[in-house]
């Protein structure tokens, strides 16, 4: 069935018309369920620090994660101290906790798992995006922003800032789910629109993205790729267990890889089925989210870091939108590595 959904959201077809009814239905629960917020009757909760949601409309993939680390690595370098919150994808425990580096991928997910990684900045997961806040500011009361992977229909929390995220489906065909791929109504509003595909479908910001020239081992070494080449080197096997592993596999070959083999997994993956032995003959090359959960069973495999670069025009009406909802503005504070305020 999803298959077949997937097939029908870019048109408006016999499928799509058919699921219409429905989503005319959905959109009613929904916009009844934005109404009660609006009205009080649902209570949004404030919590005392800058909370930024980094969400979609279009159901599946649009390339949110890798837009909340440009994000943390732009406050890490204006001396803002940031942390993120998610709900965790995918996870099989349903407790607010804390992710640390180690963490098993089963208990807090797989992004929030790399968000740590990459990034060092405090990460909390949990069913309801507020208690995740909640925690995180009692453990690191300091924390002047919060960024939230995605969420963006999470009413319970209040938000200061919106970022919407689209890909290169734009709004699809335009139907709410499941005639279409949108959550709700569009448009809407939104304080940012962000697009990080090649091809944006309307107005809004752009991002750049490119695999870095670059591997990373298990131990953070790094590896040229143009060493992957070569008669002495070992053939290629690339997996991906993202939403779209064909683009990862075509970037791949752009940065001059010639694959001998490709394997395209489930999004978010775990890797428990993974066979390491099948795979000797093989240097084994995956994304920087399936690294995390793929050294654990193939420790010689390779990440390739994704270098996501949005316009330099939306990250200063980041700046500006802080500057607005502060007085007096935020201030830089020194801090080490890990978030920690330091004297």
């Amino acid at each position: 069935m999803s298959g077949a959904l997937l097939k029908a959201w870019p048109h408006r077809g016999l499928v799509a018309w058919l699921l219409w009814p429905v989503a005319v239905f959905f959109g009613a629960l929904a916009g009844l369920r934005r109404g009660l917020y609006r009205a009080g009757w649902l209570k949004v909760e404030r919590i005392p620090a800058v909370v930024i949601v980094v969400g979609n409309v279009v159901a599946g993939g649009s390339g949110k994660t890798p837009v909340v680390m440009a994000l943390v690595r732009h406050f890490q370098a204006s001396g803002i101290l940031v942390g993120v919150i998610s709900r965790g994808y995918g996870r099989k425990a349903t407790d607010c906790r804390e992710v640390f580096e180690g963490s098993a991928i089963a208990d807090v997910g797989d992004e929030p798992a790399l968000i740590k990684h990459t990034t060092a900045v405090p990460v909390f997961v949990a069913a309801r995006r507020v208690e995740a806040a909640r925690a995180l500011l009692a453990d690191y009361p300091d924390t002047q922003v919060i960024v939230c992977d995605d969420g963006l229909q999470h009413l319970n929390l209040h938000r200061d800032l919106e970022i919407c995220v689209f890909d290169d489906r734009g709004l699809g065909n335009g139907f709410l789910l499941p005639a279409g791929p949108l959550r709700e109504p569009w448009p809407r509003a939104a304080d940012l629109v962000l697009h990080t595909g090649a091809h944006p479908a309307f107005a809004g910001f752009t991002a750049q993205r490119a695999l870095a020239d670059y591997a990373l081992r298990a131990d953070a070494s790094a590896i040229a790729l143009t060493a992957l080449s070569g008669p002495k080197a070992k053939p290629l096997l690339a997996v991906a267990a993202i939403a779209k592993p064909e683009e990862f596999f075509t970037m791949l070959r752009a940065q001059g890889l010639t694959l001998v083999r490709t394997l395209a997994l489930p999004d978010h993956d775990d890797f428990e089925s993974w066979a390491s032995h099948l795979y000797t003959n093989y240097t084994v090359i995956c994304t920087e989210k399936d690294a995390i959960k793929l050294w654990r069973k193939q420790p010689d495999a390779l990440a390739i870091p994704l270098e996501f670069t949005p316009e330099p025009a939306f990250l200063q009406q980041i700046d500006a939108l802080l500057t607005l909802l502060q007085a007096p503005p935020l201030k830089p504070t020194l801090s080490s590595p890990h978030g920690h305020t330091t004297s």
